[in-house]
């Protein structure tokens, strides 16, 4: 588990290096998910879950920067930024939902 997000966390920085906000709320929900694994409040099945929603927009955007020559067109920013948010909305609610595991 800590391979697939140390491994996310590699590819998110190359992904965003180039977009400080893209990059900022990329870090803060990958802390927000570890906070999750440390704290119990997400299972395993729930954390690779958010990891790979979290790998397949890095992928997105990876494809999109290499289609427009290193840039993201505002579109397309609009579109990762609510794919971010209904990341995020899933991070919540899945901290929240009472599912825990044992230690």
């Amino acid at each position: 588990m800590n391979r697939m997000i140390l491994a996310t966390l590699m590819l998110a920085g190359v992904a965003f290096a180039q977009d400080p906000k893209l990059a900022d709320r990329k870090e803060n929900q990958q802390d927000r998910i570890a906070n999750g694994v440390k704290s119990g409040a997400l299972t395993p099945h729930e954390t690779s879950k958010l990891e790979n929603k979290e790998s397949k927009i890095n992928k997105e955007v990876h494809a999109d920067r290499k289609a427009n020559g290193g840039n993201l067109t505002n579109n397309e920013k609009k579109q990762i930024n609510q794919q971010q948010n209904k990341v995020s909305k899933d991070i919540y609610r899945d901290k929240h939902n009472g599912a825990t595991q044992k230690p």
